[in-house]
């Protein structure tokens, strides 16, 4: 299982606030030249935020970015109907598979099965939650059909799990560099990892 030291957790949490604050879209400090952070800002925390507060933090955090653009962006509220709740059970999947991976983490090539499989299902479940709520229940759409809305999974899904794919590998990196430099400091200790 993957445990780490509370100021490395307070470390990587602070990061995982500054990325999800810099591109969520549609607020008042998103970056557009990068892809929206926020699934894989949950599936990281649930990898390597020991508490549960941390989902609730990030929840509410989402929430008040989203929130905050009600005000400023005409656009917001196209987003922002009783739909919204969905992303609730949405990102709480991402967290969820990050946990679950946690607990299977070793430090090995065999971490890439697990690793593979919580992404997936973690992305495919909150797929499923924010995009199905959102399409289902919004009343966003006037004709609601299983045909229309799997034309738009087979067109949006790919993306968001590109953006993921794309936060996720380089955490994965940055974390395979932290614990080969770890264990290159300290050979007689086994490396956190």
């Amino acid at each position: 299982m993957l445990t780490l030291p509370l100021r490395h957790q307070y470390l990587i949490g602070s990061i995982l606030i500054i990325l999800m604050i810099a591109t969520r879209e549609y607020h008042f400090a998103s970056l557009h030249s990068l892809p929206g952070a926020s699934w894989a800002v949950f599936f990281l925390a649930g990898i390597y935020l020991g508490s549960s507060w941390s989902l609730f933090g990030f929840l509410a955090l989402a929430s008040i970015l989203d929130f905050s653009t009600y005000f400023t962006i005409a656009e917001s509220e196209f987003c922002l109907t009783s739909a919204y709740v969905f992303l609730l059970p949405a990102y709480s999947a991402l967290w969820a598979a990050g946990r679950w991976f946690a607990t299977r983490y070793q430090f090995s090539w065999r971490a890439l099965a697990p690793l593979s499989t919580s992404l997936l299902i973690g992305a495919i479940l909150c797929e499923l939650f924010s995009s199905g709520g959102f399409y289902f229940f919004s009343g966003q759409f006037e004709e609601i059909t299983f045909a229309e809305f799997w034309q738009r999974e087979l067109h949006y899904f790919p993306l968001y799990l590109q953006s993921l794919l794309f936060y996720v590998g380089t955490a994965a990196t940055i974390h395979t560099l932290f614990v080969l430099i770890h264990k290159s400091r300290h050979p007689q200790i086994d490396a956190i990892g």
